[in-house]
C-alpha cells in the first residue's frame, strides 16, 4: 500500500499502529538515506521473521524518492507475500512510483487534519505534558500556523511550553 499525503498527517504512525495490530515485525526505511543494501537486510530479517511464523511489514519513507531500479527490487518479494509493503510519500505517486510498484499497491490518500481535529489534537497534547492552556486567540493562531501538520502543532507547543516554564497561560503575546 501506498499512503499519500502532505507531512505531518500520520502515514508513519498508520504504519506502526498496522505492525502493532497485526503483530508484525515493522522495519522502517528511508529512501531519503537508504538504498538495495537496506533493502536486501529487511528481506532477510523478514525471512528470519517468516521462518518463526512472524510477519513483517517494511515502511519506506519518501518511497518516491528511490529510483526504478531500487522500487523494482521490491517486487518479488511483495509479489511472494514476504512482507507487506507500505511505502510513505507526500507526492503524487501515480508520477513518482514506478508503475509495476504501483499496480501491486493501493493508494491511500490522507489529508491534512481540519482545525476541530488541530484543536482536541492540542488538547491532548497539553494535557499528556501537564502544560499551560492556551487563550482562545492563541490556540486559533498555532493551529492556523501549523496548517494541519499534527507534528508541527504538537512540537510548537512543546517548545513554546519549555519555553514558558512555569507559565499557566500561554496568550497571544507569548507567541511572539
Amino acid at each position: 500500500m501506498i499512503l499519500w499525503g502532505p507531512p505531518g498527517v500520520g502515514k508513519t504512525t498508520l504504519a506502526r499502529l498496522m505492525a502493532h495490530a497485526f503483530d508484525a515485525q515493522f522495519l522502517s526505511i528511508s529512501a531519503v538515506l537508504g538504498g538495495v543494501k537496506d533493502i536486501r537486510e529487511a528481506v532477510e530479517q523478514a525471512q528470519a521473521a517468516q521462518s518463526l511464523g512472524r510477519r513483517t511489514i517494511v515502511f519506506v519513507d519518501e518511497v518516491h524518492r528511490f529510483n526504478k531500479a531500487q522500487q523494482d527490487a521490491f517486487l518479488p518479494h511483495v509479489e511472494s507475500g514476504l512482507f507487506t509493503f507500505i511505502g510513505a510519500t507526500t507526492e503524487n505517486p501515480s508520477f513518482e512510483v514506478n508503475a509495476a510498484l504501483l499496480s501491486r499497491a493501493t493508494v491511500h490518500v490522507l489529508r491534512a487534519m481540519g482545525d476541530a481535529a488541530m484543536s482536541t489534537l492540542l488538547d491532548r497534547g497539553r494535557a499528556a505534558l501537564a502544560g499551560p492552556a492556551l487563550t482562545p486567540a492563541a490556540q486559533t493562531r498555532l493551529i492556523a500556523y501549523a496548517d494541519g501538520d499534527a507534528r508541527r502543532v504538537l512540537n510548537t507547543y512543546e517548545t513554546l511550553s519549555a519555553m514558558l516554564k512555569g507559565r499557566d497561560l500561554i496568550d497571544e503575546a507569548a507567541l511572539e
